[in-house]
């Protein structure tokens, strides 16, 4: 009985958020539009790290899927980073150095490898 009581809460679990390799969540806002919650000292890349871990592993999404800041820049402190895979939401700037044209987007593999950084202790 206690099992399928509990059956709704892990079925309800995964919709409602993402857990990105540097254990931030990723929560769902709209249809392909996401929110990364401040987590500390979160510096820029984590936020990437978790957008792009997001598009890759929890939406099955190719590595080459760009991936827009609709939050302005920078972000205040102690506020989320919202991304969408519509450039149309572009705020026009990533809030990362990036080399050429910087529409406030990157694809989502750029974004995956912040977290090889951030567990290497490079960032």
């Amino acid at each position: 009985m206690i099992r399928y009581l509990l059956l709704p809460l892990v079925i309800a679990t995964p919709a409602a958020a993402f857990t990105a390799q540097n254990d931030m969540r990723v929560n769902p806002t709209g249809n392909s539009s996401f929110s990364v919650p401040w987590r500390g000292d979160s510096a820029p890349t984590a936020f990437w790290c978790a957008a792009g871990d997001y598009v890759i592993r929890g939406l099955g999404q190719s590595p080459s899927t760009r991936v827009y800041r609709t939050s302005p820049v920078p972000r205040r402190s102690g506020q989320p980073m919202d991304f969408s895979l519509s450039a149309q939401l572009s705020v026009g700037d990533t809030g990362l150095a990036v080399f050429g044209s910087d529409d406030g987007g990157v694809s989502a593999a750029f974004a995956q490898n912040f977290c090889n950084e951030l567990h290497d202790g490079t960032n």
